[in-house]
């Protein structure tokens, strides 16, 4: 659930608008996500661009937004670790967008953009990670190698964001209404004497054939060996019972015409005498 406590409800708005943008058309190698829990924390996963000692690395960072925001600038972290001269080790981003170049009408693209970029342009000049700079300026191949070191240890591709997360929180960041309205259908539809959906015919369910012969009516059911709402052995008592009264039948029909062709020999043999 995000709290957004710290922000106005008017930059909420600007933001959801954004990121809403930024999902749908998201800026070369940057994938944006949101944290459910806080609003104002904005993640993004950079890829290392082609030909810098950051290739075929995935880089999380984050942008933390102050109370205040878009008055002062977001402040900028990366998550994974990484060599390079403007990014400290403790994840820290140094640069002028996000210091003193900073205006309110910049947007979140326009910072990420700058933040990947710094990837292929370093400036070492204003380096937080003074072995880092000073390594470019002395000596390029050794930055170099250390940088892709890095990257080949930390910068692994990082599992997706969630997709949809950020139109789910853009749309409604009260999740907590959500759940309840379909917790609320959820009862609605299990309250005692409502109608139930009927179920759909199954091949299992038993099924009962009516057949006509020699004026007599059948009936014949097939009981599967599941629950069908009548059990198996009560089917089976009656299929039971109904056999020896067949059988019953058939024998009395047979004796009669037996008796009647014992009749009609003794009436043939009278009229020979």
């Amino acid at each position: 659930m995000a709290t957004n406590e710290n922000l106005p409800p008017n930059v909420i708005k600007q933001l959801a608008k954004e990121l809403k943008n930024l999902d749908e058309s998201p800026p070369e190698g940057i994938k944006v996500g949101v944290n459910d829990d806080d609003f104002s924390t904005i993640y993004a996963d950079i890829e290392g661009p082609a030909g810098t000692p950051y290739e075929n690395g995935v880089f999380r960072m984050k942008l933390v937004l102050s109370h205040d925001f878009p008055h002062s600038p977001p402040k900028g972290y990366f998550l994974t670790k990484i060599f390079h001269p403007n990014i400290a080790t403790n994840g820290e981003i140094c640069v002028n967008t996000l210091k003193k170049d900073w205006n309110p009408s910049l947007g979140l693209r326009h910072v990420l953009i700058v933040v990947r970029c710094l990837l292929i342009e370093p400036f070492p000049e204003s380096a937080l990670n003074e072995q880092a700079g000073k390594m470019l300026l002395e000596n390029y191949e050794e930055y170099a190698r250390h940088a892709r070191l890095y990257t080949g240890i930390h910068a692994k591709p990082k599992p997706k964001f969630k997709s949809g997360a950020i139109s789910e929180s853009t749309t409604a960041l009260n999740v907590d209404q959500t759940n309840t309205s379909v917790l609320n259908a959820d009862q609605k539809s299990t309250t005692p004497g409502a109608a139930l959906p009927l179920p759909c015919p199954s091949p299992l369910a038993p099924s009962t054939t009516s057949t006509r012969g020699n004026g007599k009516e059948q009936q014949a059911a097939i009981a599967p060996a599941t629950d069908t709402g009548v059990s198996g052995s009560t089917v089976a008592a009656a299929a039971a019972a109904a056999a020896p009264t067949a059988q019953k039948k058939e024998g009395g029909l047979a004796k009669a015409h037996a008796d009647k062709k014992k009749m009609d020999a003794r009436k043939k043999s009278l009229k020979r005498l």
